[in-house]
């Protein structure tokens, strides 16, 4: 594992200490490490988001589309293959 040293103003240096603190991380780097993770969670997200919005529709998010993936979700019903997801009149 790697080392770094920042400086910081006092003020910063407080708020980080409080955090510590008071969320129950035992050290300083805990703290920081736990944040970074999170940014990374959260620009993993936001790439995933714009994938998803350049790729091309497949079809209508109708009340049925959304039940299907609440049974999928819940692990109640398997994930369609390709094949079975095209129906009859579909392009």
């Amino acid at each position: 594992m790697g080392t770094m040293n920042i400086s910081l103003p006092d003020d910063m240096k407080q708020f980080i200490d409080q955090q510590v603190s008071e969320r129950g991380y035992g050290t300083t780097s805990e703290y920081l490490r736990d944040l970074i993770r999170k940014e990374q969670d959260r620009q993993h997200l936001r790439s995933l988001i714009l994938e998803g919005m350049a790729s091309p529709r497949v079809g209508e998010a109708d009340p049925a589309y959304f039940e299907k993936l609440r049974q999928r979700a819940a692990g109640k019903t398997p994930r369609a293959t390709p094949a079975a997801r095209k129906s009859p009149g579909r392009k």
